[in-house]
């Protein structure tokens, strides 16, 4: 008796697993989303100033070198799951004053497709600023970077001080997590096989308009090309599963942000007050780290003040790239910038 009780909760376990299994196959022929073919992204992507360039066999970037040559470099670099043209705003009016600007896709996003190596972690992506830069011989230079971005500018500034001559950092992470803190859900899911293989491969537009949606304060910019944009450039070949990796690289604390102490480079900490992705209160941690850094916080606007606001943000930026060279005072306090119309 107890024998047929055992083999029939087998069976049992065994029904549920199969109906599982295949509940989890259907949601994956449904929901799947198939890779956008590469010359459809660059033709609607890509513009007259796109360039590709070979940094080392396998990687090809995506990049674009804008603005008068004899202008002064200003090096921008993205956030995750963002692109190049997140910068565009910007770009427009550094180069109309006379700068020269350079933006690229790191790897595994926007037109830069995965590398042989797979390594998608900030150390990796400062390394491919390094090996861009050097190949435009760019000498001096200023660096600014948004979200991971920003946590990919500081790790460069950390270990090229001597090349930078301001550091921009725009809603930037990189602070370290609390000790025995549990990585965000979707990191976690990233380690789980069948989790990482959906990830892969479902990816539904709403979720790019939700997430955008949630990211931004000046809801007026989450336009259908917008948004499209990202999700479209997410369906590059190969980069979602490298995106996948990516996550799965995740480390809460890789020991680089004990080195924004000996930083002397002029730096700009530029924050939107409405960040629901990175809070506020981290910009106040960069200050503290970094020497005569001088923040910058921007009213009514959420995580991507580039895009949100383009002249508000990009106002204290101009006032640090006309004082190139010449660091904040130490202990330089935080500007408000106030509320008022979303430029």
């Amino acid at each position: 008796m107890a024998g047929g009780k055992r083999r029939n909760w087998w069976r049992g376990l065994g029904y549920g697993l199969a109906v599982f299994t295949g509940l989890i196959a259907v949601l994956w022929a449904v929901f799947a989303t198939p890779d956008i073919p590469v010359a459809t992204l660059r033709a609607k992507y890509a513009n007259e100033a796109s360039q590709f360039v070979e940094l080392s066999p396998g990687t090809t970037i995506h990049f674009r070198d804008e603005g008068p040559r004899d202008g002064h470099p200003v090096v921008l670099v993205h956030g995750s799951d963002a692109s190049l043209h997140t910068w565009e705003p910007w770009v427009q009016r550094l180069t109309a004053k006379g700068y020269r600007v350079i933006t690229l896709d790191l790897p595994a996003h926007g037109l830069s497709g995965p590398t042989p190596q797979g390594l998608y972690t900030g150390a990796a992506y400062a390394g491919v600023v390094a090996q861009l830069v050097d190949r435009l011989g760019l000498k001096r230079f200023a660096l600014g970077g948004n979200s991971m971005g920003g946590g990919v500018a500081w790790r460069y500034a950390v270990a090229h001080p001597e090349r930078l001559s301001a550091l921009i950092l725009v809603d930037a992470s990189g602070k370290p997590s609390r000790k025995g803190s549990s990585p965000p859900l979707g990191f976690r899911l990233a380690r789980i096989p069948v989790a990482r293989d959906i990830l892969a491969t479902v990816t539904p537009r709403v979720i790019f308009e939700k997430s955008f949606a949630q990211s931004i304060s000046n809801q007026a910019i989450a336009t259908p090309a917008m948004i499209d944009r990202y999700w479209e450039l997410h369906l590059y070949p190969g980069n979602r599963r490298a995106t996948v990796q990516r996550f799965g690289q995740y480390s809460g604390d890789d020991g680089a942000a004990d080195k924004l102490k000996s930083l002397t480079v002029p730096t700009l900490i530029l924050w939107g007050r409405d960040d629901k992705l990175i809070p506020v209160s981290v910009a106040q941690w960069f200050n503290q780290q970094i020497p005569g850094s001088r923040v910058t916080i921007l009213d009514g606007i959420g995580h991507i003040p580039m895009e949100e606001a383009p002249d508000r943000s990009l106002a204290p930026v101009l006032e640090l790239l006309e004082r190139t060279g010449q660091p904040f005072p130490i202990g330089a306090g935080v500007a408000v910038v106030p509320v008022g119309g979303v430029s």
